[in-house]
């Protein structure tokens, strides 16, 4: 699976959120500044092309919903992060982020229970 900019990541996010959306459904979602249509078109065309986002011909238009599932591309994206980063471990990535960000005893129990749920 191939990895998406910051760009296609944000319109995924609202793809995901949406379900299906045209352009101008999916450039509502973004904050003010919004970004230009022939923006958010090209974008979306390029998230066609990549095997992400297919579409069904609505009238003049197109309606855009997402190939890949979120849980799918979030899997594919921490795996990347843990081996490029952690040398492959999930063990030094909690570490680290324990370290850096304070997790308490707390959190990483919680953290633990809903591990053991999955199990």
């Amino acid at each position: 699976m191939k990895q998406l900019t910051k760009a296609e990541e944000d319109i995924m996010q609202i793809l995901w959120k949406l379900e299906k959306a045209n352009v101008k459904a999916i450039i509502e979602q973004f904050p003010n500044p919004k970004p230009a249509y022939n923006t958010v078109s090209t974008m979306v065309r390029i998230l066609e092309n990549k095997g992400f986002v297919d579409y069904e011909k609505q009238g003049k238009g197109h309606t855009y919903f997402p190939v890949v599932k979120q849980h799918e591309y979030s899997n594919q994206s921490i795996n990347k992060l843990v081996d490029n980063y952690f040398q492959g471990s999930f063990k030094s990535m909690v570490s680290f982020f324990m370290k850096k960000n304070d997790i308490d005893i707390q959190e990483m129990e919680a953290i633990l229970k809903e591990i053991n749920k999955e199990k």
